[in-house]
């Protein structure tokens, strides 16, 4: 969800309708005085209602005075107050009376908390209770998803956002908050899907079979409808670590429990037809992952029945308040429990309290589940799949088929959205938006872009200017066609690439491509791991361009999903290298030193396999997006032959490479990535063909680069490395009493590399060139690996991260020993 929320956050606009009758309040427990969330609010034998928020207060308007409200909460009694008539603003305040009974007899040790024999025997039942035993079930899932933007309205807009938005709306059309503030709505969706799950081997699949998306700022709601699907609202408690927002926390019913929570047992009372303990539960640590809230255990059992959570503040999740989250169960087959339905709300806000932030509210429920049915393997080939004709489900469709009727307040928000988004301010607004995330302006079937391409200035080009696009979806659902042509001022060439690919499935992903190109590139920074940074790459062709080198370019490659999670990729590639610098080398090898050639053309056929097991895609128009693997690691092992004299090459050689990628979770130490690559070339070659490691001379951090390394610093025929990751969220900082305020964040991280070059590849390189100058020389690593290690703070200012790096080893004259970078992040 990352991703999109923070998209979401550009696409502001809203709407509303006035109401004429506006009640609020707030519900408490009538003993204790404490406020109760998620309790219902409405009008009995309508649609009509609302419920609390985190802080018990609720918020509803009405077209005409009903006699009266209702507040219903489980474990209490319900509660039916009068309604004030001709009365335009009332507070109506409910207090609750609980519907106890005496709790049955528990054994507790002496000077024992009373609530842990009941976790104990909770621990006893998980394995029994959790849906995970199932061979496979399978199940009908509706969600519901709205965002609304608030913080708005309260007076003139300040800061971009503000300004942006209150010059965008009319101050008429908000609609009022739970808590009374004004907000404006921007999206809600609904999605109807049927969720499959098998345990042997581990596989899961959504077929979404109906979506509904409005939503300011879509040009297509079929991204968005891979996203929204009950398969992202999957939250296990009887897991040890439940994801939320991309964060993993604790849960209360974790293997070990007692190291992270304190709790009570507060009573006990029936929560439908079950008769359950009631528990408290409430964080050890403030910087642990943790929740506060309660939750009701079956005495028969010991299964989790229902589940309130919040999370604190001290959580340390950028730009958001606060989370809470209502979860009920029931049994299926062989006494498995499994949810019933979910609701979760997330409060957004802004860089500072005064700027617009977002309300975000999810309900997922679930009917027709069948267990221990599994289907066959290669069912699960594509984990989620929209349907066609998913998105023009007609409105007797929804009204059939939605769990539960849509309010009042529902309907309105579909109304003023669609009304909304066409005025030419909301346009244009969108349109910017889109642009700065994309990197592509659309027109029509043609797509302009990427922008950080579009204008540079070096030594070599003068001012360069660049201008492309593709192909979209409105041209084609199978073919694109992409380009560009750039043109240095200095120089005076034209450099230009065209090319397409042709989607043959989208089943099980299959696709072709080819492309021709001619432009100045730097050796060092043509490797394949640098196509997926366009910011980077841009940025390094400013300033000085050293070994710069004319490449002309022909490719074709076929891909196809062999299996889920088995990408194979066999391509043809051949390449003309023109230096654009004194260079040379042998052209026969050593013993015939006379042939000396100042230029070279490559033709290779490669081969790539890569595993990630349960990785999960989503479409976007003709792209598809990786959403990760979990916690699996994704393996590559790439294979090349160098074809001498095939279409004009003069080079022969093989090439092997592999890497082996993965984050996963470390308890209270945080999150770790780790990233192992190795490679050898198995005959002597020029040596813009060796593997020249990736340096970083730019100000900026890059993963993917050696931070304190130089561009061309180093180069080698064998080499293997590791890079190494530790996120430690808020462990470090949220400890110290004035640091812990900022939400800093430390991480560490680690660059090893070793690496080897042969004998037959240095004496590959003559002296002199032909024009007499002196060779450019570069340096091979030794027995000693090189070796940089960082440390860094992330989270300042919720978007800027500062990491500090110390070079280890080879410390020669000129090596950069220390160094600092930079780079902005939107993470939660």
């Amino acid at each position: 969800m990352r991703k999109y929320l923070t998209i979401l956050l550009c696409l502001l606009v809203a709407s509303a309708t006035q109401a004429q009758i506006r009640i609020t309040g707030q519900v408490t427990d009538a003993v204790t005085g404490e406020a109760l969330p998620f309790v219902g609010i409405f009008v009995k034998n309508t649609s009509v209602g609302t419920s609390t928020d985190e802080n018990g207060a609720y918020n509803i308007r009405l077209s005409a005075a009903p006699d009266s409200l209702t507040a219903s909460f489980v474990g209490y009694l319900s509660q039916t107050l009068p309604v004030k008539k001709g009365v335009a603003v009332q507070v109506i305040d409910f207090k609750l009376g609980t519907n106890a009974q005496k709790l049955q007899e528990v054994v507790i040790r002496p000077g024992e908390n009373p609530a842990w024999p009941v976790m104990r025997r909770v621990m006893d039942n998980k394995n029994a209770n959790d849906k995970r035993k199932l061979t496979a079930y399978q199940y009908e899932a509706y969600t519901k998803m709205q965002f609304d933007v608030d913080n708005v309205g309260q007076q003139k807009g300040k800061g971009v956002l503000g300004k942006a938005i209150t010059s965008l709306v009319d101050s008429q059309m908000y609609l009022a908050g739970e808590d009374g503030r004004k907000v404006l709505p921007f999206f809600i969706s609904e999605s109807l899907s049927d969720f499959y799950y098998m345990r042997d081997p581990k596989r899961s699949k959504e077929n979404i079979k109906a979506t509904k998306v409005t939503g300011i700022g879509l040009q297509d709601g079929t991204l968005v409808s891979q996203v929204i699907g009950s398969s992202y609202q999957d939250y296990n408690f009887y897991q040890n670590w439940v994801s939320v927002l991309q964060k993993n926390f604790v849960s209360p019913i974790a293997d070990g429990w007692k190291g992270y929570y304190h709790y009570e047992l507060e009573d006990s009372t029936f929560v439908g037809e079950d008769w359950c303990y009631e528990l408290s539960f409430k964080q050890k640590r403030p910087q642990d992952l943790a929740f506060n809230g309660r939750m009701w255990i079956t005495a028969d059992s010991y299964a989790l029945r229902k589940i309130d959570v919040t999370v604190s503040k001290s959580a340390n999740i950028n730009f958001v308040e606060s989370i809470a989250l209502q979860q009920e169960l029931l049994p299926v087959g062989e006494s498995a429990w499994m949810p019933s339905k979910t609701d979760v709300r997330i409060k957004i806000v802004g860089l500072t309290p005064k700027r617009p932030g977002i309300l975000a509210k999810v309900h997922t429920s679930y009917k027709d589940v069948t267990v221990n049915q599994p289907q066959q393997s290669d069912f699960f080939d594509k984990p989620v799949e929209l349907m066609a004709g998913a998105g023009k489900q007609t409105d007797t469709f929804w009204e059939e088929r939605r769990h539960d009727t849509l309010s009042v307040a529902d309907q309105q928000v579909y109304a003023t959205i669609n009304a909304i988004r066409e005025t030419p301010k909301v346009q244009r607004f969108t349109n910017m938006a889109m642009v700065l995330g994309t990197g592509y302006k659309s027109l029509g079937s043609v797509s302009w872009g990427p922008w950080p391409y579009t204008y540079a200035n070096n030594n070599v080009e003068g001012h360069r200017f660049q201008v492309g696009g593709k192909t979209n979806i409105n041209f084609s659902d199978k073919l694109e066609l992409r380009g560009y042509a750039a043109y240095g001022t200095e120089d005076r060439e034209t450099k230009y690439s065209v090319g397409g690919r042709y989607i043959l499935s989208r089943k099980r992903w299959s696709e072709v491509g080819l492309k021709y190109q001619e432009d100045l590139q730097q050796v060092g920074l043509m490797s394949e791991k640098l196509e997926a940074s366009p910011f980077f790459m841009g940025f390094s062709r400013f300033g000085e361009l050293r070994r710069p080198i004319m490449v002309r370019e022909m490719s074709l490659y076929l891909q196809r999903d062999l299996l889920r999670g088995v990408t194979e990729r066999v391509g043809l590639r051949t390449r003309h290298f023109d230096p654009q610098y004194d260079f040379a080398y042998y052209a026969e090898g050593v013993g015939q030193p006379e042939k000396v050639a100042s230029s070279f053309t490559a033709t290779e056929l490669s081969f790539m396999t890569r595993f990630a097991n349960n990785e999960v895609f989503v479409e976007n128009d003709n792209e598809r997006i990786s959403l990760g693997s979990g916690s699996w690691p994704v393996m590559n092992l790439k294979y090349t032959l160098g074809l001498n004299n095939t279409l004009g090459a003069t080079v022969n050689y093989q090439r092997v490479d592999l890497g082996v990628e993965q984050e996963f979770v470390m308890g209270r130490l945080g999150n770790a990535l780790y990233r192992l690559e190795a490679g050898k070339i198995f005959s002597p070659v020029p040596y813009p063909l060796l593997e020249v490691h990736t340096g970083n001379e730019t100000p900026f951090y890059y993963e993917a680069t050696y931070n304190l390394m130089d561009y061309f610093e180093f180069a080698s025929d064998t080499y293997a490395s590791l890079h190494y990751e530790q996120y430690f969220e808020g462990l470090l900082f949220n400890r110290l009493p004035l640091i812990k305020k900022l939400k800093w964040r430390v991480l560490a991280s680690g660059n090893i590399l070793y690496g080897s070059l042969s004998q037959s590849n240095l004496d590959l390189m003559p002296e002199v060139t032909p024009s007499g100058a002196p060779q450019e020389t570069f340096k091979a690593l030794g027995n000693t690996p090189y070796v940089e290690v960082g440390y860094g703070i992330e989270n300042i200012f919720k978007v800027l991260r500062v990491d500090a790096f110390h070079r280890l080893t080879y410390l020669d004259e000129g090596a950069r020993k220390f160094g600092l970078k930079a780079s902005v992040q939107f993470k939660l």
